[in-house]
């Protein structure tokens, strides 16, 4: 049997039309090749990105549109700008927060993770160790007490971990380092992101070895999710593999489902992927 309908999937990673392509600025001052010159420094990566959307007059009712179209009942989003706090406020049914973290500010950080905790009542926190100016190792120190303020509050972390899309240095999200985290936080719920590639045996391998390591979806369109990781999903590792999308960053949701229908996963796999692993981990039950 295929994707099953009426499920009430989880989105771990939903956005909106921005007014312009200027929230990708912080990518391109590290750039060097050229590609800042892209409206989305991904681009060439990804056909057909949905860049007629972005500057829409309601951003909010265009993406609950394609959620109620495909059956997406909760998107996590991120807490930055008013378009998202709008849409925490207006449609909490909808949407729930994902706070933002940056090792380069110290303390001041932390703080700020506190405050969008408490602020927005963020079920989780993103990290994009490549992203960062200067760039962080997913294990590196500072890394460290966000780590434990993740654990302390109780919410997972989201990390972008293999080669990243933007052309900038890989390092930082090489996925061994993922082993020293889980090993001196054992208590930490840490979800990758954009597909651990070229590791992603590695990252089964981790993901048998530590129980409270994910890896979610995000960034792929089903045709390209890595094979080993279908294959984690339908044996060990039904509990272990989230959804997540790209809409409208570089995929249309469309593109997403309409690949879905083919992606060769068991009828029991099917609910925890597109519902249950992301209402456990997020504690949305």
């Amino acid at each position: 049997m295929g994707m099953p309908s009426d499920l009430g999937i989880v989105d771990t990673m939903i956005g909106f039309p921005a007014e312009d392509f200027k929230q990708y600025d912080f990518i391109r001052e590290q750039l060097k090749d050229g590609s800042d010159s892209f409206d989305f420094p991904v681009e060439y990566m990804f056909k057909n990105v949905p860049k007629e959307l972005y500057g829409v007059v309601d951003p909010i009712s265009v993406t609950l549109h394609e959620m109620d179209r495909f059956g997406i009942e909760i998107g996590l989003i991120g807490v930055g700008g008013d378009v998202s706090r709008k849409a925490l406020k207006d449609h909490p049914d909808r949407f729930v927060a994902q706070g933002s973290v940056d090792p380069n500010r110290g303390m001041d950080g932390i703080r700020d993770m506190v405050r969008q905790y408490e602020e927005f009542g963020v079920r989780s926190f993103g990290a994009f160790n490549a992203g960062y100016n200067p760039q962080v190792g997913i294990s590196d120190p500072l890394m460290y007490p966000i780590y434990a303020k993740c654990v302390e509050l109780d919410v997972p972390i989201f990390s972008c971990a293999g080669v990243p899309g933007p052309r900038f240095p890989m390092w930082p999200q090489e996925v061994r380092l993922i082993d020293q985290v889980m090993y001196d936080f054992p208590e930490l719920v840490f979800v990758t992101r954009h597909g651990c590639e070229p590791w992603e045996d590695l990252a089964v391998k981790l993901m048998l070895k530590w129980p409270n390591l994910y890896y979610s979806t995000t960034a792929f369109a089903p045709k390209f999710y890595p094979q080993a990781i279908i294959d984690y999903a339908n044996t060990r590792g039904a509990d272990k593999i989230i959804y997540g999308g790209y809409f409208p960053m570089g995929l249309s949701v469309e593109r997403i489902m309409t690949d879905m229908q083919s992606l060769a996963l068991r009828d029991e796999v099917w609910p925890r992927f597109l519902r249950d692993n992301a209402r456990k981990v997020l504690k949305l039950d």
